[in-house]
């Protein structure tokens, strides 16, 4: 397709875009995407196949995922006045929510944040503006502030702990943002299995309130399961242009069935935070890096005596993988961020990284 068709078809914004990439992980040690490195016990799994033969390929799935909703709202402890709709990841949330609006609304999140606030965002024509964290990786209270009040957003995101830098904001400081905001804020709680932290119950107290979570890094990124919940008058709206049989018959079963074994990913759970705080002590040793605190499954440093590119490489070359934030730059600028894997994996990481520095 010549040129010229492809700049008179599609938008400019679209044509000014940079694809998201992933990195080929194949034949590394993989820290780089969040993932809960263990999979269901060979039991389990074993079950698990089994029920699978009950699936009907030749029929559409349930096309709104009853029993998984059902199960879904037990183990998140979602009040009974609130409605959850399923997504393909909480990436399809993302894009459901922000087709919603009205052509050039403004859309309003911290940076650095997730990136696909921004990358749905601008695909879909809409103003994006974010305002910087502070130094320490806090929320710039007054700033968000005049941005809210200046631009009015129909949304604002808020990562909660927040994705790249894994710490919580001050709960405080979002609820003044809720309370200020005329439009909807979506609290993204995509890492709240290792952060004992939600505004899950605050949805009784702020009918602008949405809450975000998935199922990817519990321990079922595979499926590609994400969910959001809040008014259902909210969520029936959302719902109409949610595409039909989203969540396929697989997908449905899969999850009820590994939502129905909820302890194992709890103690799955409290081994990847025992080993956070095994890999958060070994960082603090090393000289060369300065590490910042963290609620999720990862954890970001920044190299201060080296760059970030030849460390990265270094590591990668050793078969281990993990971010480089450093090319987005502004406070990322020399950031690396590492997923806490096995025990095994994390002390190969840990060898390699005092062998580096």
């Amino acid at each position: 397709m010549k040129n010229t068709i492809i700049s008179r078809i599609f938008r400019p914004q679209i044509l000014k875009m940079s694809g998201y990439k992933v990195a080929d992980a194949t034949h590394y040690i993989k820290l780089n995407a969040m993932e809960n490195p263990y999979n269901l016990p060979d039991e389990i799994i074993t079950q698990w196949l089994e029920t699978l033969r009950s699936c009907d390929l030749n029929r559409y799935p349930d096309p709104i995922a009853s029993d998984l909703n059902a199960i879904i709202k037990q183990v998140n402890h979602i009040p009974d006045a609130f409605d959850v709709l399923l997504g393909n990841g909480s990436d399809e949330i993302i894009q459901l929510l922000l087709m919603a609006l009205p052509a050039g609304e403004n859309i309003l999140a911290p940076e650095p944040s997730f990136v696909m606030y921004k990358q749905i965002s601008l695909s879909l024509g809409l103003n994006y503006h974010s305002v910087s964290l502070n130094d320490d990786f806090s929320l710039n209270l007054e700033a968000m502030l005049i941005a809210i009040e200046k631009y009015q957003p129909a949304i604002i995101f808020l990562a909660y702990p927040n994705n790249p830098t894994g710490n919580l904001f001050n709960a405080d400081e979002i609820k003044k943002f809720i309370e200020t905001a005329q439009g909807l804020v979506i609290i993204d709680e995509a890492y709240a299995p290792f952060a004992e932290a939600s505004f899950i119950d605050a949805l009784v107290d702020y009918e602008n309130l949405l809450v975000m979570r998935t199922l990817s890094k519990l321990g079922l990124a595979g499926l590609r399961l994400g969910f959001i919940m809040g008014q259902p008058s909210i969520i029936a709206e959302l719902d109409k242009i949610r595409l039909p049989y989203n969540i396929n018959i697989l997908t449905q079963e899969t999850a009820r069935f590994a939502l129905s074994h909820y302890a194992i990913f709890e103690q799955q759970t409290q081994t990847i935070c025992q080993q956070r705080g095994v890999v958060l002590t070994a960082l603090n040793t090393m000289e060369g890096i300065k590490v910042y605190p963290t609620a999720a499954n990862f954890i970001l440093f920044k190299t201060l005596t080296r760059t970030a590119d030849p460390v990265f490489s270094e590591l990668k070359q050793r078969g281990i993988l993990i971010k480089n934030l450093s090319p987005q730059g502004g406070l990322l600028d020399n950031c690396l961020r590492v997923t806490i894997g096995s025990a095994e994996e994390n002390q190969l990481f840990l060898e390699a990284m005092s062998d580096i520095l």
